[in-house]
């Protein structure tokens, strides 16, 4: 079975389904914006983001993986980890 290695991962459709989740613009989600202190992110929103990212990328991401992620950098390198690069 073929598993998540045919789907890369855009920064820009990473962006977009972040900012929809968080109510925001695209523009607002920098690669860095802090989650907590600058996009106001709250567990609900949390748990949002991790159920699309698993349902767009075919992936588990645990609590506790998530949890240490701050900015949308951290998520693309979580992803990119864990589909296998690019």
């Amino acid at each position: 079975m073929t598993r998540n290695l045919e789907i890369a991962v855009d920064r820009e459709e990473l962006r977009a389904l972040v900012a929809d989740t968080l109510e925001r613009s695209p523009a607002e989600v920098t690669d860095d914006a802090d989650f907590v202190g600058e996009l106001d992110l709250d567990s609900l929103m949390a748990l949002e983001i991790v159920v699309r990212l698993e349902k767009r990328y075919r992936i588990r991401v645990k609590d506790e993986e998530f949890a240490s992620i701050t900015s949308l950098n951290g998520i693309y390198d979580l992803l990119t980890a864990k589909l296998g690069g690019t």
